[in-house]
C-alpha cells in the first residue's frame, strides 16, 4: 500500500511538474516567434527619418573628405615617367615577379616595390632624398614629388598609389573581412555594400567603428538609420578603420544554443510523459490488485 501510495503521489507531482515545465516551453517559442516578426521592414532601412528638410539640411552642411591620408606605416608605390625615360630611370624602383621554384616560368605579375612611410611619416626616395608625406592625400604627395623632380628632370610625370589602404568588416554581415579603399576613399555604406551588407540580425542603430589616431585607439557608434550619418566623421572611412555590427536581440533568442537548449528540454519532456504513464500504469496495475 505505501509503494502504491508513493507511485500516486509521486507520478501527480511530476505531472504537475511535467504541465509547467511544457507551459514555459509554449511561452517560450511563441516569445521567439514575436521577436523573430520584430525585424521589420523600418528596422532594416538605412537613413529612414530622410526626408526633404532634412535633405536640404545635409546639402547645406555635408563636407566630404576626398581622400584618406597617409600616416606612418603606410607601404605607397611611386611611378615616375616622362619624355626621356632614361633619365627617370634612377627614381623609380626595380619591378619584381616571383617564381615557382619548380619551374622557370614566372608564376605572378610583376610589380613595383613599395616605399614604407617610417614613423616620422618620411619616405626616401634615390637622388630626392627624404620627402616628409604625411598628412597627404595622393594627388597631393604626386605634386610634392613632382615638384622636387622639376629640379632635375623636364616634365616629369607621378603616380602615387596608396598600396595598404584597407577596412575590416566583422560581425553581422554576409561575408565578413577587409575591404581595399580602392579609389582613395571609401564610405561605410560602401564597405558594407563590398561585403554583401548586414544580415537581418544586424543593428543598424549601433554600429561599432574603431580608428587609430595619432597613435590611439578611438571608438564610435553610428546610426545607420539616421541622417546624422552623413555628416559623421565616420562616413568616410580611413584606412585600417574596423567595422563591427553587433546582432539584434533576435540572434540571441534564435542562436544556435537557444535550439540546442530548447531541443533538450523538449527531448526530457517526452521521456517524462513516458515515465508518468508508465507510471500510471503500474499504479493502476496495483489498485486492480
Amino acid at each position: 500500500m505505501r509503494i502504491s501510495f508513493f507511485f500516486r503521489t509521486f507520478a501527480r507531482y511530476f505531472d504537475i511538474i511535467m504541465r509547467k515545465t511544457l507551459r514555459f516551453i509554449t511561452i517560450l517559442a511563441v516569445t521567439a516567434l514575436a521577436f523573430s516578426s520584430c525585424v521589420t521592414q523600418k528596422n532594416l532601412t538605412y537613413l529612414r527619418d530622410v526626408n526633404a528638410q532634412s535633405a536640404d539640411s545635409i546639402n547645406k552642411y555635408f563636407v566630404p573628405s576626398a581622400e584618406v591620408t597617409i600616416k606612418p606605416g603606410d607601404a605607397i608605390t611611386i611611378f615616375v615617367s616622362a619624355l626621356d625615360q632614361e633619365a627617370v630611370a634612377p627614381y623609380n624602383l626595380p619591378t619584381i615577379a616571383f617564381n615557382d621554384p619548380t619551374t622557370e616560368q614566372v608564376k605572378t605579375t610583376p610589380m613595383l616595390l613599395t616605399y614604407r612611410v617610417d614613423e616620422n611619416g618620411d619616405i626616401e626616395m634615390p637622388v630626392l632624398g627624404k620627402l616628409h608625406v604625411e598628412g597627404l592625400v595622393r594627388a597631393e604627395t604626386e605634386q610634392l614629388i613632382k615638384t622636387a623632380l622639376e629640379k632635375h628632370v623636364v616634365k616629369p610625370m607621378v603616380q602615387v598609389n596608396l598600396i595598404n589602404a584597407r577596412v575590416s568588416v566583422l560581425g553581422e554581415v554576409a561575408r565578413p573581412g577587409t575591404v581595399n579603399i580602392s579609389h582613395g576613399r571609401l564610405t561605410i555604406l560602401e564597405a558594407l555594400a563590398a561585403v554583401g551588407d548586414m544580415t537581418p540580425y544586424g543593428r543598424r542603430d549601433n554600429v561599432l567603428i574603431s580608428r587609430e589616431v595619432q597613435g590611439k585607439l578611438e571608438f564610435a557608434r553610428i546610426n545607420m538609420t539616421s541622417p546624422d550619418l552623413l555628416t559623421s566623421p565616420y562616413y568616410y572611412l580611413q584606412q585600417n578603420d574596423v567595422i563591427y555590427v553587433a546582432p539584434n536581440g533576435v540572434r540571441a533568442i534564435n542562436s544556435t544554443n537557444v535550439s540546442l537548449w530548447l531541443s533538450m528540454v523538449s527531448t526530457v519532456a517526452s521521456a517524462a510523459t513516458v515515465i508518468v504513464t508508465v507510471l500510471r500504469y503500474n499504479n493502476d496495475r496495483n489498485s486492480g490488485k
